[in-house]
């Protein structure tokens, strides 16, 4: 897609607004936190890649946030459930 700055592989900014970078699909402003317009998965971390993740504490979260266009893997992260995703927030606000 041309016209857009990358801000990962998966997500750029696009005359103000966060954007898919497979599809073009619009995330919302840039100034605001993208992975609220995003699909979420969330699996415990024992489940996401064997023994080796098992942390022993049963409310840690691996989180995927799919684009809601074209199902890409716009970012992971891992958190403890109940809490907030991370702001990515991709432009200065106002």
């Amino acid at each position: 897609m041309s016209g857009q700055d990358r801000i990962s592989a998966s997500v750029a900014v696009k005359e103000g607004q966060a954007v898919c970078a497979a599809c073009g699909h619009d995330l919302g402003p840039a100034t605001k936190p993208w992975k609220d317009h995003a699909q979420r998965r969330e699996i415990p971390l024992a489940q996401a890649g064997g023994q080796a993740y098992d942390t022993g504490h049963e409310g840690v979260l691996l989180r995927h946030f799919y684009c809601p266009g074209c199902a890409a893997l716009l970012d992971t992260e891992t958190a403890m459930a109940g809490d907030p995703a991370l702001d990515d927030i991709l432009a200065e606000r106002g």
